[in-house]
């Protein structure tokens, strides 16, 4: 089974490949997934058509990467700015292409090219729902400002100064509820750039609240999550999905990912995990999944894969065929349908006005 995005012309754009029981399976968990593409530049929406057939719908973002979303409002990130979206629809409302959620945007802030990664949304100084996201060139946890770029709220206390050289690649966040838990990064490098020389094995996880190393000897961590009482994690470079015991620092592989695994979310007892193929052709040169994939017999690709937790095994898959190569986080919309987001590129975005 295949589909193209609703807003693509019909021989340009992704090819979404899918597992055959894939649109069942969205029937059966009631939802739908979103996605943003870092190479490719989109925010993706996967769902149902009122016939039971899957529906793909994307919008253009340059640069989309950090993703989050409640299903009223969604918060996703660009080049050098933080977007927030929110659904115009009143419960029982359909767009005519049969979405029962449409996003906005309402509110975009120029925060820089600041190389942001996860967003969260939780309270800061007793405000709540604000977005709390990783900056990753400044390696900081941060928020909107009023007055400058961003405002930085913490970092971890390996680093002696707050600067824009990307010393430890900090990308990943858990939330608590309203309140930052777990952070990954790729090392614990304090200088710039220091990240790429520990890719094999330098990878860390740390608690926010105590700022101590909850586990290391990863490789390239990502998509940090707290689901059904356990830190659960990307082991991106070794191709696995696992957990974290933040009390004696193991992670215990839960299945291989054939790609390069970034961006995790939880439906029950489903993972929906992104997966990436090498940049520009290269190989994952110097990580433990490059040798992995070989004894496999297979080669990365770039797509979801869903994975029942209590077994370790896929039971359905999206795959991206040509446009598309690397995907940066995944959402999940529970109890909705479909959706669909207005464009900034087409006449839409000046028709669409609402009045509180």
């Amino acid at each position: 089974m295949n589909t193209r995005p609703d807003s693509a012309a019909s021989d340009k754009g992704p090819l979404l490949l899918l597992s055959a029981r894939f649109s069942d399976w969205l029937a059966s968990v009631d939802a739908c997934l979103s996605l943003t593409t870092y190479q490719a530049g989109r925010l993706f929406f996967i769902g149902r058509k009122a016939d039971g057939g899957v529906r793909a719908h994307e919008r253009m973002i340059e640069q989309c990467q950090g993703l989050w979303t409640d299903g009223q409002t969604l918060w996703t990130s660009g080049r050098y700015m933080l977007w927030r979206f929110e659904n115009v629809l009143r419960n029982g409302e359909v767009t005519p292409t049969g979405a029962d959620r449409k996003f906005v945007p309402v509110e975009g802030r120029v925060i820089g090219g600041i190389d942001t990664h996860d967003i969260g949304v939780g309270d800061v100084d007793g405000a709540r729902q604000r977005p709390i996201f990783v900056n990753t060139l400044y390696c900081c946890l941060a928020t909107i400002s009023e007055t400058a770029s961003f405002r930085p709220l913490w970092r971890p206390s390996f680093l002696s100064a707050l600067v824009p050289e990307d010393r430890c690649h900090l990308n990943g966040l858990a939330m608590d509820g309203a309140r930052p838990a777990f952070v990954s990064a790729v090392s614990r490098s304090d200088v710039a750039d220091g990240w790429r020389d520990r890719r094999h094995d330098g990878g860390i996880v740390i608690d926010v609240a105590s700022n101590e190393i909850v586990a290391s000897g990863l490789s390239m961590p990502h998509s940090p999550r707290l689901h059904d009482g356990k830190l659960w994690l990307l082991n991106s470079g070794a191709g696995e999905l696992g957990v974290v015991d933040p009390v004696d620092g193991t992670f215990t592989p839960v299945c291989f990912c054939p790609g390069y695994a970034r961006g995790l979310a939880f439906i029950g007892r489903y993972a929906v995990i992104g997966l990436s193929r090498p940049r520009r052709g290269q190989a994952f040169a110097g990580l433990a999944l490059d040798g992995r994939l070989s004894e496999k017999d297979a080669v990365a690709r770039c797509g979801i894969v869903i994975v029942d937790i209590d077994s370790g095994n896929a039971v359905e898959w999206v795959r991206f065929e040509h446009t598309i190569d690397e995907l940066y986080d995944v959402a999940a919309l529970p109890r909705v349908r479909a959706a669909e987001a207005i464009g900034f590129k087409s006449d839409d975005i000046r028709r669409e006005i609402t009045v509180e």
